[in-house]
C-alpha cells in the first residue's frame, strides 16, 4: 500500500433537526466550529490532502483552514453518493479516508490507530468500531469465523437485523479507510434501490467481499467517536465531552483547574505551566494564558494574551494583552486594544479600551481609560476619566512617566501630561501639563450657609393651600 492519504469529510447534509438557519457543521463546539474538528483532528494525523464534501450553494466561509478543497454533493443522495462526488480525487489517492462533519471528536490519536491498524491488516478497507454496552440503533458489524468483517446490518427499523445479530455489541462508527483504487471500483457497482432511494457508503464492503478483498475492523477503546450531533440535544452533550477533554488536557499538562465544573475552556487556548484557573472562568478564542497566571474566579478572557505570572480577578478582558505580572481586577473591563507592560495594575471598576499602560503604571480604581498612553510608573488617581471623543472624532491622551494624576480628574484630549507632572483633586485639564509641574483647574471653594434650612422653607411654603 502506497501513496498520498487523502481525508474525505462528509458535510453536505441539511441537518434540519437543528431548526437553525446555520448549517449544521457550523456551529460551534467548544470556540471551533463543528467541521474544524476532524478537519483539524485529520491534518494532525499526518494526511495529505483533505476534502469536505458540501451540498450546492453552501458555504463554510472561514470555518476551513486554507488548504482544505471542498467538493460540491449536486444531490442528496446517501453517504456513498457524497463519496463519489469526490471520485477524481478518490483514483488519484493511494488511501482515502471517509469523516462524517457531524461526528466531530474522532481525534489525531484514534486516526493514527486506524490508519496504522489498516495497514498491518493489508485490507482494502478497515472500519473504526467500538464495542458499547447499550448499541442502541447503531449499525452491528457482523464478522466472519476470521475475524474479518461480513457485513454491517443496520438496527434502526424493526427487521433490520436478526435477534442474534441485534445482540452483537461492536458497532460501526461510520468513520473508514479505504484503498483508493479499491473504492473507486466498488463506488461504480453502488445501488440507490432502497427506501430511501440512496446510496450508501456501508454497502462498498459487501461489494469489496464479494471480489474476495479483505475488509477488516479496527475497535477503538475512545466511544467518543461515535457522538454524532444531529440536534441541539447532541450538540450540548458533544460539547459536554469537548469541554471535559480540553480540561483534562491542560490539567495532564501542569495546570491547576480548581473546579472543573464550571470552568469553560475553547480548544484553542493555550496554558503554560502552573497556571491556576479559579472557578467561574471562561477562556474562549485563541487565548493564551502565561505560565504561573492565575485567573478568576469568576473571570472571562476572549482572544487575549495574558503574560506569566499575572493574576485577573472577576474581570472581562477582550482582545487585549498582558505582559508579566500584571494585576487586573477585581470588576475590570478591557476593552479591545487595552495593552499592559510588565507589572502594570488596572483595579477595582476600571475601564480600558485602546490603550497602553506602561510598566509598574496603576489604574488602582473607578477610573475610564481610553485612548490612551500611560508612561512607566504613572498613578492614576480614582475616577480619572480620559475624554477622548468629541462627537466627530476621537483622540489621545499622553500620561508622562511617573506621572501623578489626582483623583475625579479630567483629560480633555488631545492633551499631554509630562513626566512628573501633577493633577490637582477634580482638575479638568484641557491643555497641556508641562514634566514636574502640578495643573489645577478649580477656583476656591465657595460655602452656602443655612442652604438646608433655606430649602426646607421653601418646601414648606409651597406646601400652603393658596
Amino acid at each position: 500500500m502506497t501513496g498520498s492519504t487523502t481525508a474525505l469529510i462528509m458535510a453536505a447534509g441539511e441537518g434540519t433537526r437543528m431548526r437553525s438557519t446555520l448549517p449544521k457543521v457550523l456551529h460551534p463546539i467548544c470556540g471551533r466550529p463543528m467541521i474544524a474538528w476532524p478537519v483539524i483532528a485529520a491534518l494532525d494525523a499526518g494526511v495529505d490532502r483533505v476534502a469536505v464534501i458540501v451540498s450546492p450553494n453552501r458555504d463554510l466561509g472561514d470555518a476551513l483552514p486554507e488548504s482544505v478543497e471542498t467538493v460540491i454533493q449536486p444531490q442528496s443522495d446517501g453517504t456513498g453518493g457524497a463519496v463519489r462526488a469526490a471520485i477524481d480525487i478518490v483514483r488519484s489517492s493511494g488511501r482515502v479516508l471517509v469523516l462524517s462533519g457531524d461526528v466531530p471528536l474522532v481525534s489525531a490519536e484514534v486516526i493514527s490507530e486506524l490508519l496504522a491498524s489498516h495497514e498491518g491488516a493489508g485490507a482494502s478497507a478497515t472500519v473504526m468500531t467500538a464495542i458499547l454496552e447499550e448499541p442502541g440503533t447503531y449499525g452491528r458489524v457482523v464478522r466472519d469465523s476470521d475475524g474479518a468483517v461480513e457485513k454491517i446490518v443496520e438496527a434502526k427499523e424493526a427487521g433490520d437485523a436478526t435477534e442474534a445479530e441485534l445482540m452483537i455489541r461492536e458497532i460501526n462508527s461510520g468513520t473508514y479507510v479505504f484503498e483508493g483504487e479499491s473504492l473507486a471500483s466498488a463506488l461504480g457497482e453502488l445501488s440507490s434501490d432502497n427506501a430511501q432511494g440512496e446510496f450508501y457508503l456501508p454497502d462498498v464492503l459487501a461489494v469489496m467481499r464479494s471480489r474476495n478483498e479483505h475488509v477488516s475492523a479496527h475497535i477503538s477503546a475512545d466511544v467518543a467517536i461515535n457522538l454524532g450531533v444531529n440536534n441541539r440535544v447532541d450538540l450540548a452533550n458533544v460539547e459536554t465531552e469537548a469541554r471535559r477533554r480540553i480540561l483534562e488536557r491542560h490539567m495532564t499538562a501542569g495546570v491547576t483547574i480548581v473546579d472543573p465544573a464550571t470552568t469553560w475552556i475553547d480548544a484553542d487556548v493555550s496554558i503554560g505551566e502552573d497556571a491556576r484557573i479559579e472557578p467561574g472562568t471562561s477562556l474562549r478564542g485563541p487565548t493564551e494564558i502565561g505560565a504561573g497566571a492565575t485567573i478568576g474566579p469568576h473571570s472571562t478572557i476572549i482572544d487575549s494574551g495574558i503574560g506569566a505570572g499575572s493574576v485577573v480577578i472577576h474581570s472581562y478582558l477582550n482582545l487585549c494583552e498582558l505582559l508579566e505580572n500584571c494585576q487586573v481586577g477585581p470588576f475590570a473591563y478591557l476593552r479591545p486594544g487595552a495593552q499592559l507592560a510588565d507589572g502594570a495594575k488596572v483595579g477595582t471598576f476600571v475601564e480600558v479600551k485602546n490603550s497602553n499602560i506602561g510598566a509598574g503604571a496603576k489604574v488602582p480604581h473607578l477610573s475610564y481609560i481610553g485612548d490612551a498612553d500611560v508612561g512607566e510608573g504613572a498613578n492614576l488617581g480614582a475616577g480619572t476619566i480620559t475624554a477622548n471623543y468629541d462627537g466627530r472624532n476621537k483622540h489621545r491622551t499622553v500620561v508622562g512617566p511617573g506621572a501623578r494624576i489626582g483623583v475625579s480628574t479630567m483629560l480633555v484630549a488631545p492633551v499631554e501630561v509630562g513626566a512628573g507632572a501633577y493633577t490637582g483633586a477634580g482638575a479638568v485639564i484641557r491643555q497641556d501639563v508641562p514634566p514636574d509641574a502640578l495643573a489645577v483647574s478649580k477656583g476656591d471653594q465657595r460655602n452656602m450657609d443655612d442652604y438646608v434650612k433655606r430649602i426646607a422653607d421653601r418646601e414648606t411654603e409651597e406646601d400652603q393651600p393658596s
